[in-house]
């Protein structure tokens, strides 16, 4: 068995728990809106059409922020389309999925929608196929009170407040060929230097993200990142990561140490950052906004014929059903986040409902929680105060994609009157023993102790067997003179809340 100790000093802070970690992503792609949030003939649903069932699990799932509307799916956004009488908004060709795009559901609906689920609106704007003046007309829309032609015009068309959109995307994932409108680093650094400048004139306390890397594979990473920044580091607050994992070839062990990639990926872009400020003799700080981030089967959905010439509204495309290993790897990725809280201020899990999602439904049917549900809800609500740093001796082993890893990963929370502990075991056949030391943290007592496990890695909840996978007590978890001892079956995420 493998054995495993954790040092917590509660003076090892890293930064406090940024509740923008908890962040989501829904874009205009497949069932993610449309029979995802939006049913209007689904016996839940609101007067406005949206699914209150999913409300519900939006809700216990803790999204704090949402990312929107994209995604491949806004560098061909016209803004205007999604605003106005439904009756009159036209029918557009998405070629980032190859589907229509109703526009029944837009940017005033969308708003509407995240007041029901206490989240905060993150905006992208279309720096593909367009520029600098839509983003400010969008801007003026969204922002501006009243007096102007399109403020206006919001208020004509239902909303007479503003939406107050503090956090805006300048466009999406600008280094892929598969992005229209894709650009070099030096052409996309000027046009969201130019862009960002004009809405900081508009609004000097926007924060304002740049495009970074679309992952750390891409050939130009890091490059990207440095000429970018060359030209906004100014005018910007953040630059963007983005980074999916799945297994292959059956390598569950290096899939299981995925959350060393993203350690990887987010030291190399706060270097980068951090060296263009240097450079510049600033003393000005560029955070990170994680703003994509999950386990994707991605190889497996590229051979398939999902994305297609068939223009149809709102297909099924890419609709993971994910097992315990990829939840673990979930809650794994979410705790190096956490670990990341000094520059790390804003993340996204992507997508939100149907497409690579925590949350199924099913047309005129029910909705349900996938097993990634699982760890992010339960870290979103438990994680508070500040990060603690945690010291770890454990074992490692050697992965085939990302070289040796801990066998015991470990993250911890602390604010005054509580403490949490997320802990992973990524030993494929071993429980693990593991004790932390948490005298510092003035804890007493458990007050909850959960773990996501099975004896089949690969179990899912799906339509007919919602609740396969569900959290489980963890009844080894005690805590006595000041140590915290608890087993960690194999493959298995766990969260123990202090008091």
């Amino acid at each position: 068995m493998p054995r495993a100790h954790i040092e917590l000093d509660r003076r090892a802070v890293i930064a406090p728990v940024r509740r923008r970690t908890f962040g989501s992503f829904v874009e205009h792609l497949g069932r993610c809106v449309y029979t995802g949030l939006y049913e209007p003939e689904h016996p839940n649903a609101n007067d406005e059409g949206f699914r209150m069932d999913v409300v519900a699990l939006v809700k216990e799932l803790g999204s704090t922020t949402i990312r929107y509307p994209g995604g491949n799916f806004v560098s061909g956004f016209r803004w205007e389309d999604s605003v106005g009488p439904r009756d009159r908004r036209p029918v557009r060709r998405d070629l980032a999925w190859h589907s229509l795009e109703s526009n029944q559901v837009g940017l005033d609906e969308f708003a509407r929608w995240l007041k029901l689920t206490d989240s905060e609106l993150m905006l992208a704007v279309n720096l593909g196929t367009r520029g600098i003046q839509p983003a400010l007309d969008l801007l003026e829309y969204a922002n501006h009170p009243s007096g102007t032609a399109l403020s206006d015009l919001r208020i004509a068309n239902g909303t007479p407040e503003p939406h107050n959109v503090r956090m805006w995307c300048l466009g999406n994932e600008m280094d892929g060929p598969w992005q229209t409108g894709f650009m070099t680093a030096d052409d996309y650094g000027k046009i969201a230097a130019r862009t960002a400048a004009a809405m900081k004139m508009a609004d000097k306390d926007l924060e304002l993200v740049a495009c970074g890397s679309s992952s750390s594979r891409m050939p130009t990473f890091g490059d990207w990142e440095r000429t970018v920044l060359e030209h906004t580091y100014d005018h910007v607050d953040y630059v963007s990561c983005h980074a999916y994992y799945q297994e292959y070839d059956g390598d569950l062990g290096s899939f299981l140490a995925s959350a060393t990639d993203m350690d990887y990926f987010i030291d190399t872009v706060v270097a980068t950052a951090d060296h263009v400020g240097y450079k510049k003799r600033s003393n000005k700080k560029i955070n990170i906004s994680f703003d994509e981030w999950n386990v994707w089967y991605l190889k497996e959905h590229e051979e398939s014929d999902e994305v297609n010439d068939e223009w149809r509204h709102a297909p099924r495309q890419l609709e993971d059903v994910y097992s315990v290993a990829d939840a673990v790897v979930v809650g794994n990725l979410l705790m190096t986040l956490l670990k990341h809280s000094d520059r790390v201020t804003s993340a996204s899990l992507a997508q939100l409902v149907n497409v690579i999602a925590p949350i199924m439904t099913e047309p005129g049917g029910p909705a349900w929680r996938q097993t990634t549900f699982h760890p992010f809800s339960i870290t979103s609500r438990l994680a508070s105060g500040e990060v603690i740093r945690p010291l770890i001796q454990a074992p490692v082993y050697d992965t085939a994609r990302h070289g040796a890893a801990s066998v015991i990963d470990a993250v911890a929370t602390a604010d005054e009157d509580r403490a949490a502990v997320f802990l992973v075991n990524r030993d494929l056949h071993e429980p693990a023993h593991v004790t932390i030391d948490v005298r510092s943290l003035g804890s007493t007592h458990v007050t909850e102790a959960v773990t996501l496990a099975d004896a089949d890695v690969y179990a899912k909840n799906t339509l007919t067997e919602q609740n396969r996978v569900t959290p489980a007590p963890n009844t080894t978890a005690k805590l006595a003179d000041g140590v915290l001892t608890v087993e960690l079956p194999p493959v298995s995420w766990t969260a123990v809340a202090l008091g």
